[in-house]
């Protein structure tokens, strides 16, 4: 039997960032993940340069950025373990990043250098990769885990299992199991910042736009994002869509603004005075891809010349334009969800420590909690720092 002080369920980026912390305290620790590899979310985000962070991330824009069902719930951990700490660390590892748009932070090179920062503190043993973790029990004041590879008793134990997205790198449930066997409260989840998918009658319309990306504003409800739409052969992905997908529920539609900020009806008109001959379609086909000009000027029953088009014509062309109305019938599931929405609900932890409120030694942290960010970093960033208010005190 194995002895430490921490055992933590999880080699990802909440599991091996506690572990550091854990460490730089002089705890013993031991990190159990059944996959042979860690950190493989870490390695395939960000298009393989993985998006550490975002800058822009506040105290103040942090409740509307993070769903849960207290949205202020993060603050604590985020508030003392902030994007600039981050940095500063990926700093001193000597990684070097760029920013692209909207706080994005990502490595000039491979994923690869934040996991061998992450797994620089655990060179010298404390990772055991490729065990099945079998249960978690109470034994006395600590806990004992049993795994494929026999059973660690330990005083804590962090639970930075993930959730259940992209099932392909090893994600399941097992940290909701282990919470719900010591009788904490689970929200409901389901697959979040995920492409959505239509119906086989509104695919038969938009099949033709797959591969076509736009600007587009999506908005659900009160939320809305501005960034690209792309069309695919299922539906609709591409960063607003995958955005949208966290506040999206079945049954509910999409309002889409195709062309956010411009007057198409105006540029229209001005184009007629000076190119009137050309077709409809053609002449708005100057402004959108051609596929996409070509569906809306058919779904506005329109024809014919620019130059037979008047004011009321292209206005009502527009109007489709700037408030296309879509109803998903579902999304590509956990198949292709960056992120679980939903988890341990956060009334069972300690904002401060991540501790079970009930179990005095339990932590859990990252994708396992009911904290689920914006894409661009903010996933991320919250990893870290669960991790790190985690690793201050187990």
């Amino acid at each position: 039997m194995i002895e430490v002080d921490v055992v933590i369920l999880g080699a990802g980026a909440a599991g091996l960032f506690a572990a550091g912390e854990c460490l730089l305290r002089g705890r013993r620790v031991v990190v159990l993940d059944h996959a042979a590899h860690p950190g493989e979310k870490i390695r395939i985000s960000g298009g393989g340069r993985c998006n550490f962070t975002n800058r822009a991330l506040t105290r103040q824009n942090a409740p509307e950025r993070f769903l849960s069902g207290n949205p202020r719930f993060a603050l604590s951990a985020l508030s003392r373990f902030t994007p600039a700490d981050f940095i500063a660390r990926v700093d001193r590892a000597g990684i070097a990043w760029h920013e692209k748009h909207l706080g994005q932070l990502f490595c000039d090179g491979k994923a690869g250098q934040i996991i061998d920062m992450l797994l620089a503190p655990l060179r010298d043993g404390g990772l055991e990769p490729g065990v099945t973790i079998d249960t978690v029990e109470r034994e006395g004041e600590g806990f004992l885990v049993h795994t494929s590879e026999g059973t660690v008793r330990a005083a804590s134990v962090i639970v930075a299992t993930g959730g259940k997205s992209i099932p392909k790198i090893g994600a399941s449930g097992l940290g909701y199991r282990i919470a719900e066997g010591f009788g904490l409260k689970v929200t409901e989840t389901r697959p979040a910042l995920v492409p959505l998918t239509f119906s086989e009658q509104d695919l038969a319309r938009t099949a033709p736009l797959s591969g076509i990306a736009v600007e587009a504003t999506v908005s659900a409800g009160r939320t809305r994002f501005t960034e690209p739409v792309l069309f695919t052969h299922r539906g609709l992905s591409g960063p607003a869509i995958l955005q949208i997908s966290s506040y999206w529920r079945e049954g509910d539609s999409l309002h889409v603004d195709l062309a956010p900020g411009r007057d198409i009806a105006g540029e229209l008109a001005k184009m007629r005075g000076e190119a009137g001959r050309i077709a409809l379609h053609n002449a708005l086909a100057r402004l959108l891809p051609e596929k996409l000009a070509q569906l809306v000027v058919a779904d506005a029953g329109l024809s014919g010349r620019l130059a037979d088009q008047n004011n009321d014509k292209l206005r009502a062309l527009a109007a489709r334009l700037h408030g296309w109305e879509i109803r998903p019938v579902g999304s590509e599931g956990y198949r292709t969800a960056e992120v679980t929405l939903g988890g341990v609900d956060t009334d069972e932890l300690d904002a401060r420590t991540m501790m079970a409120k009930r179990v005095p030694g339990l932590y859990f942290i990252g994708e396992v909690v009911d904290v689920t960010g914006w894409l661009g970093g903010y996933n991320f960033q919250w990893a870290w720092s669960s991790g790190w208010a985690a690793g201050q005190v187990a």
